[in-house]
């Protein structure tokens, strides 16, 4: 049997976990939460049992991710708080309208919406074109955003600049790792980390001397249908969650890094 002792013991370590990660002392915690470093360090021993709004307030002040937060009441004995409601479900109706809308009014520029390890949950029609001649199995449910990008047969072969891309993902990758305790996210890492490198592709050139257009950041260089396109992306989360869901999601938009693709891309809608 479980005892409130017992999972004042659990849930200590795994605040102390949390705080080490954030590399925040405890008096720094303490100053942030309104609390005492002499109360926090009780906690963290299992000396003391944190209110339930103790540990949502430290866990707010250590950023700790929502899914963890439940986490952390469950150790501490209380019941969790967020609520993981699938995207399908009636009680997100709203929150898809929102997304549908926001994505087809960002066409013919590519956006799409993943998932807390990146599997596609919502995509546009720029996406879809992006998406010509990629392998059919990598193109079955749930479609992979990092697999779909990295793999020999996805788009990696007709992105030039791969070795900057494929650097600037993986160290997208290895920073939420660090930040949310995903073994899911950590197998699709290793996986396209795995992935070998297609021949072929060059470094990517930048700033005044080499390129006509110098870019504002690393952008994605692929081609298409006798084009080179360059993007740049930009990511998205929702303010404050109170779901896992959605607090999981990330809007991800391309936006043209050069002249050219704008007019390739404009050229698609006239």
């Amino acid at each position: 049997m479980t005892t409130a002792a017992s999972r004042t013991t659990e849930v200590g370590p795994l605040l102390r976990g949390w705080r080490e990660r954030r590399r925040v002392s405890q008096l720094e915690l303490a100053l942030r939460a309104d609390s005492s470093a002499r109360h926090i360090s009780f906690i963290e021993t299992g000396r003391s049992r944190p209110s339930e709004e103790m540990v949502l307030r430290l866990a707010q002040h250590l950023d700790v991710p929502v899914r963890e937060r439940n986490s952390l009441l469950l150790a501490a004995g209380y019941a969790p708080k967020y609520a993981e409601t699938a995207l399908a479900d009636p009680a997100m109706a709203g929150l898809r309208e929102g997304i549908d809308r926001l994505l087809v009014g960002y066409e013919p520029y590519p956006a799409l919406v993943v998932n807390g390890v990146y599997d596609v949950v919502a995509a546009n029609r720029g996406i879809g074109m992006l998406l010509e001649g990629v392998a059919d199995h990598l193109l079955t449910p749930p479609l992979n955003a990092m697999r779909i990008t990295l793999h020999p047969e996805g788009l990696a072969p007709r992105i030039r600049n791969l070795r900057e891309w494929r650097a600037h993902l993986l160290a997208q990758m290895e920073r939420q790792i660090a930040l949310v305790r995903s073994r899911e996210l950590r197998a699709v890492y290793e996986e396209v980390a795995g992935y070998p490198t297609p021949p072929g592709g060059e470094p990517m050139k930048s700033g005044h001397e080499f390129a006509p257009h110098p870019y504002f950041a690393l952008p994605m260089q692929i081609e298409h249908d006798g084009h080179v396109l360059s993007f740049v992306s930009s990511i998205s989360t929702f303010n404050t969650p109170m779901d896992v869901t959605v607090a999981e999601l990330a809007i991800e938009t391309f936006l043209p890094a050069d002249p050219a693709t704008v007019e390739f891309l404009r050229s698609l809608t006239l």
